[in-house]
């Protein structure tokens, strides 16, 4: 009779133990890759809506326009809406899942129109009318505002007095882009953000069970994964940074309770920016509300930064 020596305990403990081990680390893997995707799925997610409001609703002549985005990957629409003959231009620019017409941005326009602005509004790729099917927080869209910029330099227009009004991420984008482009000359900022990492840990909390301190965690790897699939390189979208390349004082607005970017991503935008720069910090305001609880004095403090810029 053969007889088999049965395996010591310690050692089945072991390779049991070594075996759980792996599918702990498996699972943590997957599961940290899975997230960190998501994570750089969501930045470039684009979301379409209608116009909430058109130019005929103020009564203002308009101009339906396209023009391609400075790397001439994609077209885009707007609205031109002329002025004076002799007024300043000023570029809008809305924020992420909006359109041009958002946030009541039409009603602003007519207000600075008749205070003698050419205003020129378009939808930022993957919304509104205009082309493509991902956005990229900010990273590819500056090349829109861009082509904007260069779309209004083609038509003749004075390009020293060429400014950017932006919202959100629009005004983000504004910041990104004009430090790329030094003629233009004046911009303001409604509810921009700082640092498009630490907003992009926050918006993942807000949209899913993870805790606010773990998204920053995911960061990392999201950025790789957002860099190698989509070319977008989100380290590099940091308006702060920015703004301090900027040779003039700009204009900062941001609500007290905003709930979607923090009142210090605001703050710390307008304390890079060079001397002269003003923040109008709304009080009990949220996100983008400004205009619409205080639409007197925001078109009076817009009016009066613009005009300091382009007299």
């Amino acid at each position: 009779m053969v007889h088999f020596e049965e395996e010591p305990i310690p050692n089945v403990l072991a390779r049991r133990r070594y075996r759980i081990a792996i599918l702990v680390v498996t699972v943590v893997v997957v599961l940290y890759g899975s997230v960190s995707f998501l994570i750089a799925q969501g930045v470039t997610n684009a979301s379409r809506k209608p116009q909430e409001q058109i130019p005929s609703d103020f009564n203002l002549v308009s101009e339906d326009v396209e023009f391609f985005s400075r790397r001439g990957d994609v077209k885009l629409s707007g609205w031109y809406l002329p002025g004076d003959d002799s007024g300043p231009h000023l570029i809008f620019v809305h924020g992420i899942g909006s359109v041009r017409s958002g946030d009541k941005a039409v009603g602003l326009a007519a207000r600075i129109v008749g205070l003698g602005y050419n205003v020129l509004m378009f939808d930022l790729r993957g919304h509104g009318s205009s082309g493509g099917d991902k956005v990229s927080g900010g990273f590819y869209e500056r090349s829109d505002v861009l082509g904007a910029f260069d779309f209004l330099l083609r038509r003749g227009v004075d390009i020293g007095r060429v400014g950017l009004m932006g919202f959100s991420m629009g005004a983000a984008t504004s910041i990104m882009a004009a430090a790329q482009e030094p003629r233009i000359t004046a911009l303001a900022a409604d509810s921009t953000y700082a640092n498009a990492s630490e907003l992009i840990a926050r918006e993942a909390a807000r949209k899913t069970l993870i805790p606010g301190w773990l998204t920053p965690v995911f960061m990392p790897a999201s950025k790789l994964i957002a860099n190698g699939i989509y070319g977008i390189d989100i380290g590099s979208l940091v308006p702060e940074e920015s703004v301090a390349d900027l040779g003039y004082p700009v204009l900062v607005i941001h609500g007290t309770e905003d709930k979607r970017i923090p009142l210090e991503q605001g703050q710390r935008v307008a304390g890079a920016a060079k001397e002269g720069s003003s923040i109008w910090l709304v009080p009990e305001v949220d996100h983008l509300d400004a205009f619409l609880t205080h639409p007197d004095e925001y078109t009076e403090r817009v009016d009066e930064y613009f005009s300091s810029r382009f007299r």
